[in-house]
């Protein structure tokens, strides 16, 4: 079933429409940066920076703490754009961190399971880890089975970037910006990519992506946070209630490369357009269920032209914390830690188990260089590639 043409339109150029509604997330005033507060000064927007350890080269990786008025803090490492830690509160003020990952370096630089990350330069996997672009066939690293993921064996969650934090009104945010050379892994091009955190006052984080190559190349970045909103070390999150705006999703085959139908979701475990608990149909006698031992799939947002749309909402009963997803892509991938395995010892000394975070990843389909009926991921020389996604936080009652 392909894709209307509405629908392949590519992100790479963004109309001021978009712009604007990503501003209207953050309330920022016009008029530059203003001096950064550090510390934690009361009813003031600050970004507090330290030092996180250091890389094996002896390269020191730094900590961004971005706190709004209202207390809720974002930590962000320059060591792959990581998102290290999302502390909001509950119902009753209660704060938790609700972003699954480790207390120091040592834990990110041994990770095999993408904890934080911004995935690149192609998140998500590429069959056989090659592809085409004006009649030259490139190979690619294969670090999944026989296909490519998440940019290959150094991919950008496994590089340090460069950062600068800024504070505008009362938003704060870090920039941080990475420049991967042609052959990286076996992409051609150069890329100069750029990854923009902004924490609002309304526990709205924006996640603002761009990027330009000096050669014809592929490019899909995405957060790939683990979310527990009852806590990271509260256990599973089988209790989550999550709905989805999507009326199809792309079936995978045995190693998880879409087959090219676009399914629709009714009658099947994959329908959540209508809020349900993660673990209802998680272990569904079905055979795509089967194949990613629980969710582990790209959905196709339903959507109308190629702004900001609403992609998930999540809401956790016992706390009453809830997430909202807000995207340009179209689509989104709902993981739900099937492959965690207790062997990932994360903060506080907690191993992650089966299904104690889900994933919410918002992209271009996986496969796309090699599915022309896919909304392209091509950039060429003289383009921006340019994508949004906001992830804001909230609470029932």
């Amino acid at each position: 079933m392909p894709l209307p043409t509405s629908e392949r339109a590519s992100t790479f150029t963004r109309g001021a429409a978009v712009l604007c509604l990503a501003l209207a997330f953050a309330s920022c005033a016009d008029g530059g940066g203003a001096d950064l507060a550090t510390g934690d000064t009361d009813n003031v927007a600050t970004v507090y920076t330290a030092a996180f350890g250091a890389l094996p080269t002896g390269e020191t990786v730094t900590a961004y703490t971005l706190t709004n008025r209202g207390g809720t803090q974002v930590r962000i490492l320059d060591y792959g754009a990581i998102i290290q830690s999302i502390r909001v509160p509950d119902r009753d003020g209660g704060i938790a961190d609700v972003a699954l990952g480790y207390d120091s370096i040592g834990g990110y630089l041994q990770d095999t399971f993408f904890f934080g990350v911004v995935a690149g330069r192609y998140a998500n996997r590429i069959a056989g880890g090659r592809f085409d672009i004006d009649g030259t066939a490139y190979q690619l690293a294969r670090n999944s089975g026989p296909n490519h993921l998440h940019g290959g064996d150094r991919g950008f969650d496994n590089v340090l970037w460069q950062a600068q934090p800024f504070q505008h009104a009362d938003s704060v945010g870090v920039v941080l910006r990475y420049t991967s050379v042609a052959g990286e892994e076996g992409y051609p091009g150069t890329l100069d990519a750029s990854v923009t955190y902004t924490l609002t006052p309304g526990d709205r984080l924006i996640v603002d992506y761009a990027a330009t190559t000096d050669a014809p190349t592929h490019v899909n970045l995405t957060q790939h946070t683990y979310f527990n909103l009852a806590g990271a070390d509260a256990g599973d999150v089988l209790g989550h209630r999550i709905s989805l705006n999507a009326s199809r999703f792309t079936p995978v085959d045995s190693t998880a490369i879409p087959t090219g139908e676009l399914a629709p979701v009714d009658h099947s475990p994959f329908d959540l357009r209508a809020p349900v608990a993660i673990g209802d149909s998680i272990d569904d006698d079905h055979d795509q269920i089967r194949l990613g031992g629980g969710f582990n799939h790209n959905f196709v947002l339903d959507r109308d032209g190629t702004g900001l749309v609403r992609a998930a909402r999540v809401v956790e009963p016992r706390s009453g914390r809830t997430l909202e997803v807000f995207t340009t892509e179209p689509g989104i991938q709902f993981y739900t830690g099937n492959r965690l395995d207790g062997s990932a010892v994360g903060k506080g000394g907690r191993p992650y188990a089966s299904r104690s975070g889900f994933c919410l990843e918002t992209q271009h389909f996986p496969d796309s260089p090699n599915r022309p009926e896919f909304p392209s991921t091509l950039l060429r020389p003289g383009e921006t590639y340019r994508s949004t996604t906001v992830f804001a936080f909230g609470h029932n009652g």
